[in-house]
């Protein structure tokens, strides 16, 4: 069987890798790049960061700062026309999963045109990207190395994500610095962080997995199990952000060409329903999704119990593997429902919504890869599991 393997062209980590964004610019005779971001890096400092090194080295900027959380088809088009009157000629995402992901339908609308929801689906793009270059200052999306971008349609009342795929969304340029991840509130490290840990997983258990996006996700896992818990606690620890700022990457190595499955699929409705942030969204879905797929991967199951620390597997080592996985939920502080995730952001959850969320989740791209195909009946009950 023949498999395909796709990556960035170019990925620098460490501290300090910042160095690497005016250079990778001029390497390429351009002048003028978008950063796009949002309101939160900018008041943390660390769009002046990015912005001290092209000034260092005289490249002129624009800014788009108006990315939301779970972007919308708005946001790809503001940015767009920024992109245009500014007449910038290269992309920087710097962010957490939404501006890089709405870096990149900036870019789809810049080379192929018409609107985003055009899009979505698997291979549509008419052209590559502008040159890109991905900044993470979260570590848990993985964007920075992934052929997604996920866009939420919000322009009817029944609001939905579009989940993009192609290889042309990958960046030319993946510069993962820890230092801009150092101070990361806990509740937002342990989000991210279980974000990763979910690409990890679904990837290795994917019909779609194979050696390379195996050993890379078993890395990953093992990485997030040994660091994730010290960042979580010190948001100083420079050795923690890195090693979790290596773990999103792998993991987003992972899942771009394996693929996800249904706990990315249930979780993109919470989002578009009710703006729960991703991370949240996969983490308190991730023991239950596991529990129901746990039946037809036993093996692969008992192999990340093990890598969370579980050497007695018992009977049954496939319990074991979602064990561990709740003990880590739980020892960053993720909540085991959605009505506490819910609560956490004054977010009313109502139960009416399920059917039509699992509906939803069933028509997912990431539907497509996992491990044990649901029905309808089935998707339901899980939500009303961690309801």
């Amino acid at each position: 069987m023949i498999t395909t393997f796709q990556l960035a062209n170019m990925i620098f980590t460490g501290a300090d890798s910042l160095i690497k964004v005016p250079e990778s610019i001029k390497a390429q005779g351009l002048k003028k790049p978008l950063i796009v971001t949002d309101k939160g890096v900018v008041k943390v400092g660390l769009l002046k960061k990015v912005t001290d090194v092209l000034e260092s080295e005289g490249i002129p900027y624009a800014v788009y700062d108006e990315t939301v959380p779970n972007p919308n088809e708005k946001n790809a088009e503001d940015s767009f026309n920024l992109y245009k009157k500014e007449d910038c000629d290269c992309l920087i995402g710097l962010g957490g999963g939404s501006p890089m992901d709405t870096a990149k339908a900036c870019g789809i609308l810049a080379t192929s045109g018409g609107t985003i929801d055009y899009y979505r689906g698997m291979g549509l793009l008419k052209a590559p990207l502008p040159f890109y270059i991905a900044i993470p200052t979260t570590a848990g999306t993985g964007s920075e190395s992934t052929c997604a971008a996920i866009i939420t349609n919000t322009k009817d009342d029944h609001h939905w994500k579009m989940v993009i795929l192609d290889g042309r969304l990958l960046p030319d340029v993946a510069v993962i610095d820890p230092v801009l991840m150092l101070g990361l509130p806990p509740a937002i490290t342990a989000s991210t962080g279980m974000d990763a840990m979910t690409h990890a997983i679904e990837a290795y258990l994917s019909v779609g997995s194979m050696e390379y996006s195996n050993a890379l996700a078993l890395g990953a896992i093992e990485l997030v199990f040994k660091y994730l818990g010290r960042a979580v606690g010190n948001g100083n620890d420079l050795e923690a952000r890195e090693k979790m700022a290596y773990a999103q990457t792998m993991a987003g190595m992972a899942f771009s060409n394996a693929g996800l499955g249904l706990v990315h699929s249930m979780a993109h409705p919470l989002s578009a329903f009710y703006h729960i942030a991703h991370g949240f969204a996969n983490a308190v879905c991730l023991p239950t999704v596991l529990d129901y797929n746990k039946s037809v991967c036993p093996e692969k199951m008992a192999k990340i119990a093990q890598l969370g620390g579980i050497t007695d597997l018992g009977n049954y080592p496939e319990d074991a593997g979602v064990e561990v996985i709740q003990r880590l939920n739980d020892a960053v502080g993720i909540p085991r429902t959605i009505t506490e995730v819910g609560a956490m952001i004054n977010v009313v959850i109502d139960p009416k919504d399920i059917e039509s969320m699992s509906k939803d989740a069933l028509n997912e791209v990431s539907t497509i890869t996992t491990p044990k195909v649901p029905n309808l009946n089935d998707v339901v009950e899980l939500y009303t599991k961690i309801w």
